[in-house]
């Protein structure tokens, strides 16, 4: 648990380092371009076959009786695009997630080892191309997962657990490759992720709860459907800055797990610097 609280302190300082907010605007301006094109173009289209889907739906039915015995009649209106927008927002994030782990998670470790690692041997155990195999596999599991769950996002609690979870393992799945694939070996690798798989993973959950926090405030403020492209660009950076310092999280700690393990093993006498904290 000091290592977890360690590593965050140690993150958050981290985090608004120029060099690191410059991190942040790179992945913001791709997908920022990127999706804004395309929901542009495929709005109407895409609301349109969400809400022919809806009417199709006889749960949709029950819960529009619902809104009009509360006296919300004129949420009819923004289903549809709230549900849009619901698919699009994981899909937002995964792919700021894969920049991140493509263009600033290497970035990122090399920051952290000049600055608080410069001697922890670099092993090399892992490849751009190792990276993006896993990325892409645990991407795909994940959205496999966020279609099989889809119909529990329209039922409290589950919309507010779902996501951070998901993005939480997704995150974790990731990252603990990337943090690890400059200094260390596969076996060494491996053997980190199996000793520190829970605090890994608490790591990414509360990285994802972080990240739920913009969809949560389109959950409780529908009128801010009318302003999506704006809340859009600003969320995406947002999300990117939550993930780049979720990066230095992650490599702060297995950076520092990687570092006691080779003390232990070799008796702090041939590898590693003396323990930074």
């Amino acid at each position: 648990m000091n290592d977890l609280l360690r590593s965050l302190g140690r993150a958050l300082a981290s985090a608004f380092h120029p060099r690191m907010l410059w991190l942040t605007f790179k992945p913001f301006i791709a997908a920022t371009l990127g999706w804004g094109v395309m929901l542009w173009f495929f709005w109407q289209t895409l609301t349109g076959a969400t809400r022919t889907w809806l009417d199709a739906w006889s749960f949709t039915g029950t819960l529009y009786h619902l809104f009009d015995w509360l006296g919300f009649s004129s949420l009819h209106a923004v289903i549809a695009p709230f549900i849009v927008i619901a698919m699009a927002i994981p899909l937002i994030v995964v792919t700021v997630l894969l920049l991140i782990a493509t263009l600033s998670m290497p970035a990122v470790i090399r920051f952290l080892g000049a600055r608080q690692f410069a001697g922890l041997e670099m092993r090399k155990g892992g490849t751009w191309y190792g990276s993006l195999a896993q990325v892409l596999w645990s991407t795909l599991l994940c959205l496999v997962l966020l279609i099989v769950t889809l119909p529990l996002w329209l039922v409290p609690p589950f919309f507010a657990l779902i996501p951070p979870l998901l993005w939480g393992w997704l995150t974790y799945r990731v990252m603990s490759y990337d943090a690890l694939a400059l200094h260390a070996t596969p076996e060494e690798r491996r053997e980190l992720v199996r000793r520190h798989r829970l605090p890994l993973l608490l790591i990414g959950i509360a990285s994802g709860l972080l990240g739920s926090l913009p969809t949560l405030l389109w959950a409780s403020s529908v009128w801010l459907i009318v302003l999506f492209p704006v809340i859009t660009a600003v969320t995406i950076w947002i999300y990117a800055f939550i993930l780049v310092f979720s990066a230095l999280w992650f490599g702060y700690y297995c950076l520092r797990a990687l570092q006691r393990m080779r003390t232990q093993e070799h008796g702090g006498a041939r590898h590693g610097a003396p323990i930074p904290y």
